[in-house]
């Protein structure tokens, strides 16, 4: 029986509540929640996935930003378990607060288009609390997620979230699971945050910038693109090619370009 939200969904909010009951079933199975696993769902909604998930674990905590969704969500969900409703932005939440001295977090949620990917970015912060991830998506993010070097989706997010995280695309859902439909297609993807990352690298900020400028303008060659940052002589002495375009690089490329600062390759401030 198909969920039908009372509440009119807010653009601002980016809404799109899920209510197809094979879709619901398909994301519990992926997440084979059990008794005793520490789960928070983001953007519960009219709590379309978050009723089976509290039946499945007994509590839960939910970050939900849009205040009129709350009481609705928890009349739903009364008498199905412990539910702990956090009124946040989930792109300011504190996750490892959260946490506490618990066992890590398992994160879900039907993620808004408009705050994936800072979102994404805001919870690889604190992935050392997190033990695994669970969200419905743009399909073209998932697609940027899960892409390797060579394909034309493979960019900066691609290379910040493997270095992390195990990332494996699931399966793809379309537009008339939601209500409203949304015009773009979603997938649902599963992130495993790595208990070291996939390559060793000396200074985490620095490979991020790295990373950034490198995908800064796609279609420049790392020495341009590179420029003020690393000479070519640098890039070769990390053995890659000053004019390779970044999309052809593996992780363990940019880790290389990464570690090969020293103090009198630093960028002037």
């Amino acid at each position: 029986m198909s969920i039908v939200p009372a509440h009119r969904p807010r653009r601002r909010f980016g809404q799109h509540f899920l209510h197809d009951p094979g879709v619901i079933g398909r994301i519990v199975a992926a997440i084979r929640p059990l008794p005793g696993d520490r789960l928070v769902e983001i953007g519960p909604g009219l709590g379309a996935l978050t009723r089976p998930l509290l039946e499945a674990v007994g509590e839960l905590d939910v970050v939900e930003l849009d205040r009129d969704l709350l009481e609705p969500l928890r009349a739903r969900c009364a008498g199905l378990g412990a539910l702990r409703i956090h009124h946040a932005d989930a792109l300011a939440f504190d996750f490892a607060a959260l946490r506490g001295d618990g066992p890590r977090l398992r994160v879900a949620g039907n993620l808004p288009y408009n705050i994936s990917t800072p979102l994404l970015f805001h919870l690889l912060a604190q992935a050392e609390h997190l033990l695994d991830l669970h969200f419905m998506l743009q399909r073209e993010v998932v697609e940027r997620m899960a892409a390797g070097p060579g394909e034309d989706a493979y960019g900066r997010l691609s290379v910040m979230l493997q270095y992390r995280c195990r990332v494996e695309a699931l399966f793809a859902v379309g537009p008339g699971a939601f209500q409203p439909p949304p015009r773009v297609g979603s997938a649902v993807v599963r992130l495993v945050p790595r208990e070291t990352p996939a390559v060793v690298v000396r200074d985490e900020q620095r490979f991020a910038e790295v990373v950034r400028r490198a995908f800064g303008q796609r279609r420049k060659t790392l020495r341009n693109a590179l420029r003020g940052l690393l000479e070519a002589s640098q890039i070769e002495a990390a053995d890659v090619d000053p004019g390779a375009r970044p999309e052809t690089l593996a992780l363990a490329a940019f880790a290389a370009l990464s570690n090969s600062f020293t103090p009198s390759s630093e960028p002037n401030p």
